[in-house]
């Protein structure tokens, strides 16, 4: 972890790189969390994070399926969706600066209770159709933009 001062600079100078988890269940409902951090705060949205420093991609998948989702999961297990751009005008010290993510779409089905899910980056979890997430205001365009 980089102290907070170094990593505000990194964002506000650079884009990050991420990996977001597009997780459906057998009824092909899609898994999103109402957001407790910025950017997006508030809104729904798919489990993700950042990929660190020196870590290998397979390695990040690893350890963001596990820390967002409390379940194991191999990249292989996934079906790679693309890359996608996010742009937010805010970022997570609340600072006067934007946050941009360059970020990697995985798709995964798997069938999760979703009171086993962690409560650290989201305060709530559900199951939405396609349909549902779409036409929801309290669903973000990112989130969106894996469906259109």
């Amino acid at each position: 972890m980089l102290e907070l001062e170094t990593f505000k600079k990194v964002v506000a100078s650079t884009p990050l790189v991420s990996i977001d988890l597009i997780v459906r269940n057998n009824q092909e409902q899609v898994l999103l969390g109402l957001r407790n951090n910025r950017p997006a705060q508030g809104y729904w949205f798919v489990p993700g994070g950042r990929i660190q420093k020196d870590e290998r991609l397979e390695d990040a998948f690893r350890r963001l399926v596990a820390v967002e989702l409390g379940v194991d999961a191999e990249m292989a297990d996934a079906r790679f969706l693309g890359t996608y751009q996010h742009f937010y005008a805010d970022n997570f010290s609340g600072e006067d600066f934007s946050t941009h993510y360059v970020v990697l779409g995985y798709e995964l089905t798997l069938d999760i209770n979703l009171n086993d899910l962690p409560s650290d980056q989201h305060q709530d979890y559900r199951w939405f159709t396609v349909d549902e997430l779409l036409v929801s205001e309290q669903v973000h365009q990112h989130t969106k933009d894996y469906f259109l």
